[in-house]
Formats: C-alpha cells, sequence, structure tokens
C-alpha cells in the first residue's frame, strides 16, 4: 500500500514537472517565433536579439510628447530606434537612465535615434526625471499604455523598464526585460548598426 502511494506521488510530480516545463517553453516562445530564432545575451533569458528573417514587425504608433509635440514612428522610417518604456516612479529606470544617455549620443553619428515612452507618469516629474538623468531624446506621454499594448502584437511588454531595439527595415531585432546594462544594449546596436 505504501508503495503504490509513492508511486502515485513521483507519477504526479513527474507530471507536474513536465505541464511546468512545457508552460515554461511556450511562455518563453509565444508571439515571438522559436527559441533557436533569438541568441540570448549577457548570460540570462532576459535580452535577446532576433536572428534575421525572424524579427517581428515592429507597430506603429504614435502620440503626444512629454512637451506636447507630436511624435509619430513613421517619422523614423530607414532608422535603427531604440524605444525605452520607463517611469519616474520606477527604480531601475533610474538605475538604466545614465547608460542610455550615453548610448544615445554614442550612436547618434550612426543615425540611431532613442525614443522614450513615459508610462503611468506625468509629464511633470517624468520631465524632471529626463532632465536630472541627462536624457535628451523625447519620450512620449503613455499614463495608459497604449504603446505598450500596441507592441502586443510584436513582443510582449509587461515590466518597466522594457527597451525594443528596432532596425532599419522596421523589425524589432532585440528586447531587454529589466534594467539595459551599457554592454547589453551596446551589443544589441552594433549588430544593429553594422545590419
Amino acid at each position: 500500500m505504501f508503495n503504490v502511494r509513492r508511486r502515485t506521488a513521483v507519477t504526479v510530480t513527474a507530471v507536474v514537472a513536465a505541464c511546468v516545463a512545457a508552460g515554461l517553453a511556450v511562455t518563453l516562445t509565444a508571439g515571438n517565433g522559436q527559441a533557436g530564432d533569438r541568441d540570448y545575451i549577457g548570460g540570462g533569458t532576459s535580452a535577446w536579439l532576433y536572428a534575421a528573417g525572424h524579427r517581428p514587425v515592429a507597430p506603429d504608433f504614435s502620440g503626444t510628447t512629454l512637451t506636447g509635440s507630436h511624435l509619430s514612428f513613421s517619422s523614423y522610417k530607414g532608422k535603427a530606434v531604440v524605444l525605452n518604456f520607463w517611469g519616474s516612479w520606477c527604480g531601475p529606470c533610474r538605475g538604466e537612465a545614465p547608460t542610455l544617455a550615453v548610448l544615445s549620443q554614442k550612436y547618434a553619428k550612426d543615425g540611431v535615434s532613442f525614443i522614450g515612452d513615459d508610462v503611468q507618469d506625468t509629464p511633470t516629474n517624468a520631465l524632471a526625471f529626463a532632465r536630472s538623468t541627462g536624457i535628451k531624446y523625447p519620450s512620449l506621454n503613455d499614463p495608459g499604455y497604449q504603446v505598450a499594448q500596441d507592441f502586443g502584437q510584436a513582443v510582449v511588454i509587461n515590466e518597466t523598464p522594457t527597451t525594443v531595439v528596432i532596425d532599419p527595415a522596421g523589425r524589432v531585432a532585440g528586447v531587454i526585460y529589466g534594467t539595459a546594462s551599457y554592454g547589453v544594449l551596446n551589443t544589441m546596436l552594433r549588430d544593429v548598426v553594422k545590419t
């Protein structure tokens, strides 16, 4: 009787483990092609580059910037773009802001444009944050996560910060979930600039 219960418990545990592994595999590849269609960068699974030919099309988006101007992604046609989802209330966003400011200046000569998408925030707080961190590129005022929802067609934006690198053909070349480090984002931009 004891052996039957033990075998049942072991079988149930194995089935649960298999279901969890299958669910994780589906989650990691859902909406983004197969895991083999991308290369992980930085020693983890929170940042990756899509393989050529497997890059999802970035959706068109537009909105009002923090300073009240209209910004449309279509006006960046033919340019590489870094789109960073952030908020002044976000601790990791504070940590990565100096990196984004430095890389935006470094890659400007290569024609790479940076755009911020300030979520769940006020323009006053966001502009103060941008000034204090040296960020000079435009940011959309997106308190309702509209751009993030639009991007769900290509990649899931489910945490702040998230950084999306878009190649000159308008396709998502890479994604960083969480804080963008200099090394990882620089690697992605080198890859996009050479293509």
